[in-house]
């Protein structure tokens, strides 16, 4: 395939992804009012591995091989499993602002821990745009936080929610070496519906008296956000370094914010517009390549011959 096509599956994938991420916060919102931490995860997990196994049968994917396990395992309860249960449980003791601050230190994890172990190259345009964006994350989270409405324990599950985010992502790379996309994720989604089992006996007795719009909202973040989004995360990262990745989520406090106030009426401030903005020019930045500059053709002096002796006959 030509690369160039390549590059923009790739970044057609990521954007479905960021979009799909971004439109989560809503439907965690109305959810999470009704089901706990750990069964809305499992929840989103069985709806989202249920969507896949259909697809995987349809397609005739069958079992990844053998030597891509060992990420899909790790990604799975890392990624698929931990951090959706101390991610929803966070995110109801800190406010969305703190909460999107101190998930967004996950991209620079992974930044940091590709480049040690995935020997992923660290170009000056990805660190300055990660830097941008990170700024912008920042500025996002401080103008949503409300005085007092943190703890230490929120912002504890939250960062544990951004490692987990970060390993999770680490350990997926390799596995796509050698299974597809569609493999990694519905295996990925089933290990952490498997990890997510002891919240069971809750997720039943919370769905009897969920209202339908809560069990709606569940069930949309498991086939779309997780699905379908971390599908076409796994395709878009088959065929680009996860510091990159992981540099592409830094769209998605922008478009939470712009979500936000079109699905909730709520109107950003301008200093939330510009964190937002900044995250967006920081994601650009990223994601670009240094073009080579054609510079002056370099103008050689000809080197003289030396004479030939004159023959002296």
């Amino acid at each position: 395939m030509n690369p160039r096509r390549t590059e923009l599956l790739a970044a057609g994938a990521a954007t479905v992804t960021v979009v799909l991420w971004a439109s989560a916060f809503v439907s965690i919102r109305s959810a999470g009012e009704a089901y706990s931490p750990g069964a809305l995860a499992l929840g989103r997990l069985l709806s989202g591995a249920l969507a896949l196994g259909v697809i995987c049968l349809l397609r005739r994917e069958g079992l990844p091989p053998r030597e891509a396990w060992r990420g899909i395992a790790v990604s799975g309860i890392l990624w698929f499993g931990f951090y959706m249960v101390v991610l929803n449980w966070g995110e109801q003791q800190v406010d969305a602002g703190t909460a999107a601050l101190v998930v967004n230190i996950g991209p620079l994890l992974i930044a940091l821990l590709g480049a040690r172990l995935l020997g992923d190259a660290m170009p000056p345009r990805l660190l300055a745009g990660m830097a941008v964006s990170f700024a912008g994350a920042v500025t996002v989270g401080l103008s949503m936080a409300d005085d007092g409405g943190s703890s230490v324990l929120g912002v504890v599950l939250c960062l544990l929610a951004a490692i987990a985010y970060a390993g999770g992502v680490v350990a997926q790379k390799p596995a796509l070496g050698s299974a597809s996309p569609l493999q990694v994720t519905t295996f990925g989604c089933l290990v952490g519906a498997v990890v997510c089992l002891p919240f069971a006996g809750q997720l039943v007795s919370e769905a009897a008296r969920a209202p339908t719009s809560a069990t709606l909202n569940m069930v949309y973040l498991g086939v779309f956000p997780t699905a379908l989004a971390f599908t076409t995360w796994a395709y878009a990262l088959a065929r680009t370094t996860a510091s990159r990745m992981g540099a592409t989520t830094y769209a998605v406090p922008a478009l939470v914010v712009l979500m936000s106030w079109l699905a909730l009426g709520e109107v950003p401030g301008l200093l939330t517009l510009a964190g937002g903005a900044l995250c967006l020019a920081g994601v650009a930045v990223s994601r670009s390549r240094a073009r080579t500059a054609a510079g002056p053709v370099p103008v050689t002096t000809p080197v003289p011959r030396p004479e030939k002796a004159s023959d002296p006959s």
